[in-house]
């Protein structure tokens, strides 16, 4: 059975360090570009290609976040920055952008290409469809569960990761455009405002259900105690997330799963109790198995708090009392939640009015705060040993064992150095007859396995050294400096540079000025017939030849279908001959739209997050680089579905309607069908600028009210 890799994040340089020390296999990172973690360091362009050299000299992969929806006039842009990329020797990049994908899988033959979870791959016909179009592996939707995943790996030969630590995303990933519609931070550009760790109320039939309370914000993913399952079912690599988490946060989490992993494989127990509650001291919003291993729907939300919640340690019993129920050190952080929420750091703690430096399970203690407190649970949030620990351990640089072999003839010395896969000779002419004191080969040994600061430590050596011989100790450092360096140069491997030109086959599409209704309830078909309209989309079943089946963007098994359909899921885009793109592609380019004509799109839809001067770049570029016109389609009118995800909302809280209500008194109507949740807009989106006039060939309205009806009046004649 094959180990699967251990991928890690770094949001900086410290981060890379501690993920390579603890033990990661490869390592996800982005640049100041196009990654979705825009508000994490990230790494400047000297920084990757440091980071691209320190790794490969450990024997560990860098993979570089471009995940982001690309607009058109930073293609030219992105390009340049994939081809810097590719030509330092990143081992592949993450990559959301459609359009992007086909230009980079037809420019470059030889740099791999991850699709991203913000693809929103979660079955077999999409993992097919990506591998067949040559990436070499999928980052699977968090949602999938592992029945999916053993079924997809049975039946697709594509490397699959999926995640098993960390921070999850309420809503289907790439499929949220809450923050982005709302605060014009978009989680699809890597600006999430995570408007998921915001409080809310959540109000049916008029009636407050749960008041200011987190209702949209997950618990933190762990796996530990099903890894077996994962790599049992074939899965390539195992992804810790944490771009925004700081090194000790990497360095723990990467060794426990480090260590598990290789348990596993050696019969040994994965894990320990203690493990899981450092992993709590580190970070923590509670744990969940995930829908991963088809956790509990009313398992998966802490509405108590957004973020970090730490282990309890004690609760107040007095102003500013404390009895504890488990030991603390001065330096350590805590966080006191009750009738007031005050963080703080442990600088003097006292204990029957004497000042300790660690207090103990049972100790009732007094502590300085900024505001006084007189109930409520204590936590704690930062553990000064844990941290204090795990710096140390991170000041011990890791090594690679490396075998060497020393023999000399003559004036001629032979050194030949080995890391078991890679190895190096030197010969040099250094060697005299002694006149007087001679170098022992004791003496030799030592200087040439001398390795210092280098990444290197010697395993063993094998050596035939005539006696009585000199040489320069100068000669010996020189000789292993040069030696190491071949050695270094050898791990750094390079990849092949390849660049073709990009070609693609299109249809030429008349210019048209179409219209297009969805209606969310089949029963306003009446209303709307005797518009003039090149399309009807619906759920349900409408007996009428403009009639075009809208199926689920989240489809774990698709159906088979005779109609022509609005399809908004990879797998789809395999499975189905006759269809049109729905606006959750996310088409943000026109390479994105060439590509979804080129596969049988006959029409695809923009995304929402488009302004109408981005939209004619889009087309004029099409014009420019085809010579052909697109059928593009764009939505003008509607609430658009700002999040879809597999937690129910009303399920849990047994209801069967309602709206969340956020702080500024916005209100997001949640609607449950067939085990999804989705959540509205707070207001309806309309576009009044003249799109026919600049290419668009088809307007669509999202029919819902009376407004809808009297704007079809004002527009289809």
């Amino acid at each position: 059975m094959k180990k699967p890799e251990l991928l890690s994040p770094a949001g900086n340089m410290e981060c890379l360090y501690a993920a390579i020390n603890a033990g990661a296999d490869a390592i996800y990172l982005g640049g100041k570009l196009f990654g979705a973690r825009s508000f994490a360091g990230n790494f400047t362009r000297e920084e990757l290609i440091s980071a691209i050299k320190y790794a490969h000299t450990y024997g560990v992969k860098i993979y570089v976040t471009v995940n982001t929806m690309v607009y058109e006039e930073e293609v030219e842009s992105f390009l340049e920055y994939v081809d810097f990329l590719h030509k330092n020797n990143v081992d592949a990049l993450i990559i959301q952008d459609l359009g992007m994908m086909d230009l980079l899988r037809k420019t470059y033959p030889n740099l791999e290409l991850h699709a991203s979870t913000q693809m929103n791959v979660h079955n077999v016909e999409g993992v097919k469809f990506l591998s067949d179009l040559g990436l070499k592996r999928v980052v699977l939707a968090r949602e999938t569960n592992i029945e999916k995943i053993r079924e997809i790996k049975s039946k697709v030969d594509c490397e699959l990761e999926v995640f098993s630590q960390g921070a999850l995303c309420l809503s289907y990933s790439g499929e949220c455009l809450m923050s982005s519609l709302i605060g014009g931070r978009s989680g699809n550009r890597g600006t999430c405002s995570q408007c998921c760790r915001m409080p809310y109320d959540l109000i049916s039939d008029g009636k407050i259900i749960n008041k200011n309370k987190y209702l949209l914000s997950t618990k933190d993913l762990n796996t530990l105690e099903n890894l077996p399952l994962l790599i049992e079912a074939g899965v390539d690599s195992l992804k810790i997330e944490g771009r925004m988490k700081r090194k000790e946060y990497v360095y723990l989490m990467t060794k426990i799963y480090r260590t598990a992993i290789d348990n596993y494989f050696e019969g040994k127990k994965l894990f320990t109790k203690e493990d899981i509650i450092e992993m709590k001291k580190m970070f923590n919003r509670e744990f969940t198995k995930g829908f991963l291993f088809n956790e509990s729907n009313s398992n998966f939300i802490n509405s108590f708090r957004p973020n970090h919640i730490g282990i309890k340690i004690g609760e107040v019993i007095g102003k500013n009392r404390i009895k504890l129920t488990s030991d603390i050190k001065q330096g350590d952080g805590i966080r006191i939640i009750g009738t007031k929420d005050i963080g703080s750091i442990l600088n003097k703690i006292y204990k029957n009015k004497k000042l300790v430096n660690a207090a103990f399970i049972g100790d009732i203690i007094e502590i300085e705060l900024k505001d006084n407190v007189a109930d409520g649970i204590v936590v704690l949030t930062s553990s000064k040993e844990q941290l204090d620990r795990i710096d140390k351990e991170l000041s011990i640089s890791k090594k690679i064992k490396v075998n060497m072999s020393v023999k000399n003839e003559g004036s001629s010395i032979k050194v030949s150095l080995t890391d078991f896969k890679n190895t190096v000779f030197l010969e040099k002419n250094i060697v005299e007859k002694a006149i007087n004191a001679g170098t022992s080969h004791d003496r030799i040994i030592e200087q040439l396995t001398k390795f210092g600061d280098t990444p290197f430590v010697i395993n063993e050596v094998t050596s035939s050294l005539e006696d009585n011989i000199f040489v320069s100790i100068k000669e010996l450092n020189n000789l292993r400096r040069e030696l190491t360096n071949m050695l270094i140069d050898k791990r750094c491997y390079k990849i092949d540079y390849v660049k073709n030109d990009y070609s693609i086959d299109l249809h030429d599409y008349d210019k048209t000025k179409d219209y297009s209704v969805l209606l969310n309830d089949a029963k306003d078909y009446d209303l709307i017939k005797k518009f003039k309209l090149d399309a009807i989309y619906s759920e349900d079943t409408i007996e009428d030849s403009r009639f075009v089946r809208r199926i689920p963007r989240v489809n774990f098994d698709l159906s088979d279908y005779s109609d022509k359909l609005l399809v908004g899921d990879i797998g789809a885009l395999a499975k189905y001959k006759d269809f049109v793109t729905d606006f959750n592609f996310n088409i943000s380019n026109s390479y994105a739209v060439a590509f979804m004509h080129s596969i049988g799109a006959s029409k695809v839809t923009l995304s929402y997050e488009l302004k109408p001067f981005q939209i004619k770049k889009i087309i004029d570029k099409y014009h420019e680089r085809y010579n052909k016109h697109p059928n593009v389609e764009v939505i003008i009118s509607s609430t658009p579905e700002v999040m879809i995800s597999k937690y129910d909302m009303l399920k849990d809280y047994n209801i069967k309607e309602g709206y969340l209500k956020d702080s500024f008194n916005n209100k997001f109507k949640v609607v449950s069908k067939d085990n999804l949740m989705t959540i509205y807009n707070f207001k309806k989106i309309i576009v009044l600028d003249n799109l026919h006039q600049i290419g668009v060939n088809s307007l669509r309205i999202h029919f819902e009210d009376k407004d809808d009806l009297e704007l079809l009046d004002s527009l289809v004649k």
